[in-house]
This record gives C-alpha cells, sequence and structure tokens, in this order.
C-alpha cells in the first residue's frame, strides 16, 4: 500500500485521531495560526481532509488522496489533485504556503521546499509544521513506526534537519515555536506555545523567501 493509498482507505481512523486527541489537535492549532501572516491569502499542501485548513481560514489545497480531498471539500476547501513536488499552482501566487505533519511523507523535501518557493509571492512565507523525530513523541513514533498503519512508510526529521533544507532552497528561517509537551494520553488541556524548539514535540518553522 502506498503512501497515499494509506490515506484513501483510512481516513476515517485519521479524522477519529484528531477527535480523541482534541487537545493535542487543537495546541497545533494554536502553535501554526500563531505564524500564519495576517490578512494574507495562502494555501495548504498535503491539505488532506481540511482539518487545519477550515480552522486557520485557509481556502486552498492540493492533496494526492480522493477521499481526503472530499472531505476537504466538504469543509469548504477548493482541495484540488496535486503533490507537493509538483504544486499545480503558478508562479508567486500565495503569500505563504502551509505544510502540517505532511512533509514526513514527501519523496523529495528539497524539491517540494522548491516548488513552495516557486508559487510563493516575493517575501512571502513556508510554514512547516511536524513532529521533531528528536522530541518526545517523535522518538516514540519512529520507535514503533512499523506497527503504525500511517507512519510505517513516513520519513521523519529533525529542527536542524529541515531548516537546513530551507536555507538550501533560499529560505531564510524567520521564526519557530514548539507545543506539545509530553506524551499524548497524558495530554488533557491545551497547551502552551513556546518559542524554538527541543522541548515539545510539534514544531512550526516559518521561512521566508529571498528575493
Amino acid at each position: 500500500m502506498s503512501k497515499n493509498q494509506v490515506f484513501d482507505t483510512h481516513s476515517v481512523a485519521y479524522e477519529n485521531w484528531f477527535v480523541e486527541n482534541r487537545y493535542v489537535y487543537q495546541s497545533e492549532l494554536m502553535a501554526v495560526k500563531a505564524l500564519i501572516p495576517h490578512n494574507a491569502v495562502g494555501m495548504e499542501i498535503g491539505v488532506g481532509s481540511g482539518l487545519f485548513a477550515k480552522h486557520l481560514g485557509i481556502k486552498e489545497g492540493c492533496d494526492p488522496s480522493a477521499e481526503m480531498r472530499a472531505k476537504a471539500i466538504a469543509r469548504g476547501v477548493n482541495a484540488i489533485d496535486g503533490i507537493a513536488e509538483n504544486l499545480p499552482y503558478e508562479n508567486n501566487k500565495f503569500d505563504f504556503a502551509l505544510m502540517v505533519t505532511s512533509i514526513c511523507f514527501v519523496d523529495d523535501v528539497k524539491k517540494s521546499f522548491q516548488e513552495a518557493y516557486r508559487v510563493l509571492k516575493t517575501e512571502g512565507s513556508l510554514l512547516v509544521a511536524f513532529v521533531d523525530k528528536e522530541s518526545e513523541i517523535g522518538k516514540m513514533y519512529l520507535k514503533h513506526k512499523e506497527k503504525s498503519v500511517f507512519y510505517k512508510d513516513a520519513e521523519f526529521y529533525s529542527t536542524k534537519e529541515l531548516s537546513q533544507f530551507l536555507t538550501e532552497s533560499n529560505f531564510k528561517i524567520s521564526d519557530i515555536v514548539q507545543t506539545v509537551f509530553g506524551n499524548i494520553p497524558q495530554i488533557n488541556s491545551v497547551q502552551v506555545i513556546k518559542s524554538g524548539f527541543g522541548q515539545g514535540s510539534f514544531v512550526v518553522i516559518k521561512a521566508q523567501k529571498n528575493g
């Protein structure tokens, strides 16, 4: 089963995770929202079922999973077929682009960042939100990934690794925040957002297009 087929087949299980772990989800939403530019038009790469786009006011997105796109469309997001390495958008179109926990399913990270760079306006921003592989939850996911329907074929990264990829793709890191502290089953309230990385498992990097 391919990375994309997993989401077509298990879309209900995907959605249920966010219901069952609503405080983690709400904490992640807040961390992403904190770095989204005000009054800006953006899109989400790997929009999935639109759970983040809907609550962040993002109206455009692409995803290779037909099942997930259908759910996103039902949530009011214009979700179209597309992958991160070949975005179905024109040059210099958006003020910002967002990737939420989708980077671990991308086949070519640097190509995806180059594509994001292409569709962003001058001084546009790319927000990359992910589970840091060096964090508590990241280490747990890595340890048990072979047993996971979703993460079996995923490739996890550290904040330093993604920051390096972004820099090599001509982005300038402008901000990094973190949230989701502790183990998921023990999180029973919305958590704070802290600057930097190294403590929280969920990290958001904001990188600005140079030129």
